[in-house]
């Protein structure tokens, strides 16, 4: 028998009566969540990546200008500067779509699955799988944290 340090947090211990297909299709459901974040981490930079870019091309266009290249300098600001990158979009509108069309409904799926089945717990499948994982005794092998 394992001491409770030695065991996994009660908020990470699966409820009484919950099978293991309930605790994979709510892990599974918590990993699309988290593909889903790093999705959102990556929209966010690509949202950054282009207002920089568009500052740098802003840059760009006034050294042309001040090289003496004022059509060219001209032709791009018109075309370029301020462009959207979809119709009628900058990023931050494409951000605050995926926000509240899709990042946040989904949020909202995946908690309510938790509160639903797992008693609102996170993460018990991994927790399971790290009880399988470790080596119970040694030591960096612990259940959690001792404080």
């Amino acid at each position: 028998m394992h001491s409770a340090p030695d065991m996994p947090s009660p908020e990470h211990r699966r409820p009484s009566g919950v099978d293991d297909a309930t605790v994979a299709a709510v892990g599974k459901m918590s990993e699309a969540l988290e593909c889903v974040e790093r999705a959102r981490g990556h929209l966010y930079s690509f949202h950054q990546l282009m207002g920089h870019s568009d500052l740098l091309l802003g840059e760009a266009v006034e050294a042309l200008a001040e090289a003496d290249h004022d059509a060219i300098a001209q032709r791009i600001d018109t075309d370029m500067i301020g462009r959207n990158i979809a119709p009628g979009r900058w990023t931050f509108q494409l951000v605050e779509e995926f926000d509240d069309g899709y990042w946040g409904p989904l949020r909202e799926h995946e908690r309510a699955v938790r509160d639903e089945l797992l008693d609102g717990r996170r993460h018990v499948f991994e927790a399971e799988m790290k009880e399988k994982r470790r080596t119970h005794g040694r030591s960096g092998h612990e259940a959690r944290p001792s404080n």
